[in-house]
């Protein structure tokens, strides 16, 4: 009986020449009915032996740094704990020193009390911040002071004039007689000081005589007295009030359209003394509500006016 013999036929694997579909593989596929091969790129020994060098050298570097590292975070570590603890000891000292503000502003006051201030002269120095000026004219004989930041004011009429540059009413001047038409001795020449307060009176209701209808004057003297200076001599000092009213319409022929307002309320305080056969007057012009505000500066002002003998 014959055989019947199959030979069946092994497939071999065989090459594409098309390359790879994924163009990074940068070879050639292998097609078997169940396995898929890639052909391995060779590489020169040359450049395996750069990659090795490069490899060694870069562990090399990590192990230094890591090396570094390991040293330089133990001394960083000491060095953060030591400022640490510095400041820790800084914080208790400056807490040991720190003084409560309420017991630091008694220790102030105390100190203070005990050194001989007191309320009454703090005071007098916060009043007193106003700083004045000596004016002094050798020529015509007399001296007085101002304060600083007054301005003087030429042809104002006077031999010398200053006045505040932000109050306008404000001013201080002084005037004396010609010495060819007066032969004063003394200031007892114009007799007491009542007398000689309505004199200053009568001379300053003169000068603001007004010619405008309507207008209207009230005047008053607040105080006379007379005293002696630090130089020997006798001064007069006088206090004058005077108001100035207006009417706002003048032309009214009917007296309910007349309506009368107060333009002004003003002080005058003149220091009058006698030198060289002059009489010599000192005179301060302030509005009321401003004097009551700077009295004490102002009479200061008045204290300091000097009449002195002129060098022939």
């Amino acid at each position: 009986m014959a055989r019947l013999v199959v030979v069946q036929q092994q497939r071999q694997p065989f090459l594409s020449p098309l390359p790879s579909s994924f163009s990074h593989f940068n070879g050639t596929r292998l097609h078997t009915p169940q396995l898929q091969f890639r052909r391995t790129v060779s590489r020169p020994k040359e450049t395996l032996h750069v990659a090795a060098s490069k490899a060694k050298e870069f562990s090399k570097e990590r192990s230094q740094m890591s090396l570094f590292s390991r040293l330089k975070t133990p001394v960083s570590e000491h060095f953060r704990r030591e400022s640490d603890r510095d400041c820790v000891e800084s914080s208790s000292k400056t807490k040991d020193f720190a003084v409560p503000r309420r017991n630091a502003m008694a220790l102030i006051l105390s100190a203070y009390i005990f050194a001989g201030g007191g309320f009454g002269s703090a005071a007098f120095a916060q009043q007193s911040l106003v700083g004045l000026r000596e004016y002094v004219d050798t020529f015509d004989g007399y001296s007085f002071k101002y304060p600083k930041n007054w301005i003087q004011v030429k042809g104002a009429g006077a031999d010398i004039f200053f006045r505040d540059p932000y109050i306008l009413d404000e001013n201080i001047s002084v005037e004396f007689s010609s010495p060819s038409s007066s032969n004063y001795k003394s200031i007892e020449d114009l007799g007491p000081p009542e007398l000689a307060g309505k004199t200053v009176l009568k001379q300053y209701l003169t000068e603001f005589m007004s010619t405008r209808l309507g207008v209207r004057r009230e005047s008053k003297i607040l105080s006379t007295s007379s005293r002696v200076a630090d130089d020997g001599k006798l001064y007069y000092q006088i206090e004058v009030n005077i108001k100035s009213y207006a009417n706002n319409n003048e032309l009214a022929v009917m007296p309910k359209d007349r309506l009368v307002s107060l333009e002004w309320d003003r002080r005058y305080l003149s220091v009058l003394g006698v030198e060289n056969n002059q009489l010599y007057e000192l005179r301060l012009q302030t509005p009321e509500n401003v004097f009551v505000e700077e009295e004490s500066d102002l009479r200061r002002v008045m204290e300091s006016f000097r009449v002195n003998k002129i060098a022939v």
